[in-house]
């Protein structure tokens, strides 16, 4: 397996070579300056931390690992962006230690998690927020309006042509082109996919028919790819393509306005962030679990509904004094103003607000050694 290493020289490991060691303790708290400082900078904290998981957070990843390792020069942080669903699977085999997940754990995958976390098995954090863009190469066309039963006919394949009446009556003064409409989606098991599939679902339920899932429908094949990247690089190379990604990753690409109540919303981290304060807890949960139903049908203005809160995902337990240290400390600094400032940089994700910041690491914090 490929392992991307962000901070330090890439490496190629397999899953059974892992190491999962580590030592010292202290967290690491925000300072001035936007990193972690104070008794965490110098508490000697070390060793190998390994996740794997959704290649939505890559860039968010990328300045965790940087900001953390800055000022724990005896840490490696290693992050593999094989997708959520590979991501978890790994976890839930033992292979990491913690798993990245555009998509909460299920009730079999909570139930499974005993088995590698222990009797209190593993739970979810909410550690990036961000808008799915609904990005299509159009070549000068930036900005489209689109509502959501016309994306759902798009990617449904019943409209195929960009100037179908249903596309240019929302977007007056536009001159679209008579071109093929070729969709193009992920073709491994995705968060993302997961993530936009409920928006079709929710908000255009008249439409779209097919259930909730993070692979996408076996009979609406079309040009796909694999990862938020092999996407984005179809699109883009592919005049009248249409996709859904990350918004951090889409590029040059143009992206839709979605229309909530009578009104279309762009897409940036505050609509997005709007929405997730809309979102509710999933019942049903342990109490360190911090998984999120979100609106999407809301009419609420100024928000966007189509988003994704990735996860990492971490055992209640781990087997030894060292892992825990590290894991709280890696997994706090992430969730911490200064970790997410950070990865906002560099991915433009949305903040966590201070609830759940408090909430998160508060969950975090309870993290302990058992069998």
């Amino acid at each position: 397996m490929k392992v991307l290493r962000y901070g330090q020289a890439a490496a190629v490991l397999s899953i059974a070579a892992l190491a999962l060691t580590a030592c010292g303790s202290d967290s690491p708290t925000a300072g001035a300056a936007g990193q972690p400082t104070g008794a965490g900078a110098s508490s000697g904290v070390s060793g190998t931390l390994t996740g794997i998981g959704a290649s939505s957070q890559k860039s968010a990843m990328e300045a965790w690992t940087a900001g953390f390792e800055s000022v724990h020069p005896g840490t490696t942080i290693q992050y593999s962006p094989d997708g959520s669903g590979a991501g978890r699977k790994a976890f839930l085999a033992g292979g990491a230690q913690f798993a990245g997940s555009d998509a909460y754990l299920s009730d079999e995958e909570l139930e499974a998690s005993k088995q590698v976390c222990g009797p209190d098995g593993a739970f979810d954090i909410p550690a990036y927020v961000s808008p799915i863009a609904v990005a299509f190469n159009l070549g000068d066309v930036k900005e489209l309006n689109l509502d959501a039963p016309t994306i759902a006919k798009i990617f449904k394949l019943e409209i195929t042509n960009w100037n179908d009446p249903a596309i240019a009556d929302q977007n007056p003064g536009i001159t679209l082109p008579d071109q093929a409409i070729t969709v193009v989606h992920r073709n491994d098991e995705s968060g993302t996919t997961e993530n936009f599939v409920d928006y079709l679902h929710t908000a255009a339920k008249d439409v779209w028919s097919y259930d909730v899932s993070g692979t996408w429908p076996s009979d609406l094949q079309s040009e796909n790819a694999k990862g938020t990247s092999g996407v984005v690089a179809t699109t883009s190379s592919t005049l009248g393509a249409i996709t859904y990604a990350d918004h951090s990753a889409v590029g040059a690409l143009g992206v839709a306005n979605v229309k909530v109540g009578s009104e279309y919303t762009k897409i940036t981290s505050e609509a997005a962030a709007k929405a997730v304060e809309a979102a509710t807890p999933v019942t049903g949960r342990g109490p360190l679990d911090m998984s999120l139903d979100l609106k999407r049908d809301s009419t609420e203005s100024g928000t966007y509904p189509i988003i994704l809160v990735s996860y990492h995902v971490y055992c209640a337990s781990y087997k030894d004094q060292a892992t825990v240290d590290l894991v709280k400390s890696f997994g706090e600094y992430v969730v911490s103003a200064a970790g997410q400032a950070e990865a906002a940089k560099s991915a433009g994700n949305a903040p966590l607000s201070q609830k759940l910041t408090e909430a998160a690491t508060k969950s975090i914090e309870s993290i302990k050694v058992g069998s």
